[in-house]
């Protein structure tokens, strides 16, 4: 099993992650809107959208949502949320789904990045732009891997509760890595790793182009601020098919 597989499937990376800022992902949702303006009705995907959090939001604003993830604990939770407009499966993002279907595909939260060879972040890219229409939109929101190299914490320690979470980050191989590890409940030690590629913008632009995927405009923050690989907290993309 792929680490993403083991580590987003597990009770724990939601109790670490506890702290994720529900009305700030709303606001960004919000605001993203408002920049693309969709048609009502509009066909939107959410490629690993984990329990459904930003699946949901977009549902609410009346489009026609559909989720894919590869946890399948996380779309069995999110299918509890499932709506005439919202429904969830089960689907690796580097595999074809729905050909030609979706308006919009939406990437949140640094859900990219995840694989060990680039030909499978390609075959990803491939599979993102299947989905879409002529003219269909993608939106990656991804973390600033500059700034965050820049600022790494090479250990600490994360208290959520009764766990402590002991944390150690280091960059290899352009991955940013993250060893986890703690106690559970039942005493027994327990270590997961995130492993996510320090892409930059400019490998965004390389990755997507032969999947006929162009850049159209960027952003740095959940404000819609302009992008500034200094300092930016976040590396947001929007993208738009082209056929060659």
């Amino acid at each position: 099993m792929s680490w993403f597989e083991n580590w987003f499937g597990s009770p724990y990376y939601k109790i670490l992650y506890q702290n994720r800022d529900e009305i700030e992902a709303q606001e960004f949702v919000e605001n993203l809107l408002g920049y693309l303006n969709p048609l009502p009705g509009s066909a939107m995907l959410d490629i690993a959208c984990g329990e459904g959090r930003f699946a949901k939001q977009l549902a609410e604003h009346g489009y026609d949502v559909t989720g894919i993830d590869i946890s399948h604990p996380s779309i069995e939770k999110a299918k509890a949320f499932e709506t005439d407009n919202l429904q969830f499966f089960v689907q690796d993002m580097r595999l074809p789904f729905y050909i030609n279907y979706f308006d919009y595909a939406f990437n949140f939260f640094t859900s990219f990045g995840y694989f060990a060879h680039d030909r499978d972040h390609a075959l990803a890219a491939r599979s993102f732009a299947a989905a879409l229409k002529k003219d269909g939109i993608l939106v990656i929101d991804y973390m600033n891997a500059e700034k965050v190299i820049d600022g790494l914490i090479h250990e600490d320690t994360v208290t959520r509760g009764s766990y402590s979470f002991h944390i150690k980050k280091k960059v290899e191989r352009n991955h940013i890595i993250k060893d986890i590890s703690f106690t559970d409940a039942d005493k027994k030690h327990r270590h997961y790793t995130e492993r996510v590629a320090a892409f930059t913008l400019s490998d965004f632009v390389k990755i997507f182009r032969p999947a006929n995927i162009h850049l159209v405009s960027t952003f740095g923050d959940y404000k819609l601020g302009p992008f500034d690989p200094a300092n930016s907290p976040r590396l947001i993309m929007v993208f738009k098919k082209k056929y060659a």
